[in-house]
């Protein structure tokens, strides 16, 4: 835990996708080829479509926020929440006593380098005092909050431990079909601790330990890095880390009936649809993500491109923030319009006149245009680094002088 971070509090989260029986008159869908950049799925020109519900054969969980929380009331979200001491504590080599000579605990090495890593990622944890790492802590985090959140618990038995030993020794991919690995507790057992871990998260490692389970870290995959940026969602800001797991099956679901008051099992383009009705609200990390998702509507699809992506690392995305004639712009990085310092407080000057700009330059454009609350669109023109997906585009914003900085 970085208590040293100025502007923002680590967090961590969980997009998760568990599959559903294929709708009839889609048996036969096919996730759609990854177009380049410039063709109109791989482009915000040239209307594209979102795939049709019935395409999908999984759903994303989102969970509505309190209207009383300080951070993004009545939103939807991925569950996921700040990180806490605990999540770095030394207890936690002893729970995972059978994985500690191997690093990170058996999970899969990244092949970024280390100086382009995200911070979080790159930080010697050893330095602040915790032996446990970042890749296995923010894991450890999302888990624990997706469990407090919305009762879902990803753990691995004893009896699935020694499999998934022999997996990494050999180095054989362990992740090669979803994971089903969701706690088969008993409901009165389930609630106790998860009543426990809401008053005190280091109950988690309790629980662990008494239940004798393992968080399935190894069932996360990264997925992305977005920080809050200025003056957006209040005084809190966070550093968070986006996983991803997949599911074979929708897992029994609550809320917590505190911070998260209702929860829902959608397809991507549900939700984006339903955003667009202005049914419900969505950030635009959100946004972002399910647009991504969009591309890849099968299941096995989603599970083979983000286990396998994962490995390439990811991009720290700090999102630069300009009113511009009554809509905000959200510039990300690779935009020809975003800033070199970007240490903390980072803005667009007024001094960018949209008049300087050919209107028909379309080059290196990565920014989400909020029209309003319930509008954004994405203008996006560049090549995505990590081997990462370009978002699904459906609705349109017009390139012209309104829109450009």
């Amino acid at each position: 835990m970085n208590t040293n971070l100025k502007h923002w509090k680590e967090a961590a989260t969980l997009i998760l996708a568990a599959g559903h029986r294929l709708g009839a008159d889609c048996l036969s869908a096919r996730t759609p080829p990854l177009a380049a950049p410039g063709s109109p799925l791989g482009s915000s020109y040239g209307r594209s479509h979102l795939p049709h519900k019935s395409c999908f054969d999984y759903d994303v969980l989102l969970l509505k926020r309190s209207s009383k929380s300080g951070f993004m009331p009545n939103a939807y979200v991925f569950p996921g929440g700040m990180v806490d001491s605990s999540d770095f504590s030394s207890e936690w080599l002893d729970i995972f006593k059978s994985f500690r000579n191997f690093p990170n605990f058996g999970l899969r090495s990244v092949t970024q380098p280390v100086e382009t890593r995200p911070p979080m990622f790159a930080t010697d944890r050893l330095k602040l005092g915790s032996p446990i790492p970042g890749e296995v802590a923010f894991r450890i985090c999302a888990l624990r909050e997706t469990f407090e959140e919305s009762g879902v618990l990803l753990v691995v038995s004893k009896v699935e431990e020694k499999s998934l030993l022999k997996s990494i020794e050999d180095r054989r991919a362990t992740d090669q079909v979803p994971h089903n690995n969701v706690s088969d507790m008993c409901g009165r057992e389930l609630t106790k601790w998860r009543a426990l871990v809401n008053q005190n998260p280091s109950n988690f490692i309790r629980m662990c330990r008494e239940l004798e389970v393992l968080p399935n870290i190894w069932a996360l995959h990264e997925w992305g890095n977005w920080l809050t940026p200025t003056g957006r969602y209040g005084m809190t800001r966070f550093d968070t880390a986006f996983f991803i797991c997949c599911l074979q099956e929708i897992p029994h679901t609550l809320q917590d009936e505190k911070e998260i008051v209702r929860f829902q099992w959608s397809t991507p383009s549900e939700v984006l649809q339903s955003y667009q009705a202005r049914e419900l609200w969505i950030a635009p990390p959100q946004f972002y993500e399910l647009s991504r998702m969009c591309r890849l509507p099968l299941l096995y699809d989603l599970h083979n491109f983000s286990s396998q992506r994962a490995t390439e690392g990811c991009e720290q995305w700090l999102p630069v923030v300009s009113l511009k004639d009554e809509h905000y712009i959200s510039l990300l990085p690779g935009d020809k319009r975003y800033p070199l310092d970007t240490s903390g407080e980072a803005e667009v000057g007024a001094s960018a006149d949209p008049q300087l700009e050919d209107p028909q330059d379309d080059s290196a454009l990565h920014r989400i245009v909020i029209v309003d609350p319930s509008t954004i669109t994405l203008q996006i023109t560049i090549t995505p680094k990590y081997k990462h997906l370009l978002p699904v585009v459906e609705q349109t914003f017009p390139l012209d002088s309104k829109s450009q900085l």
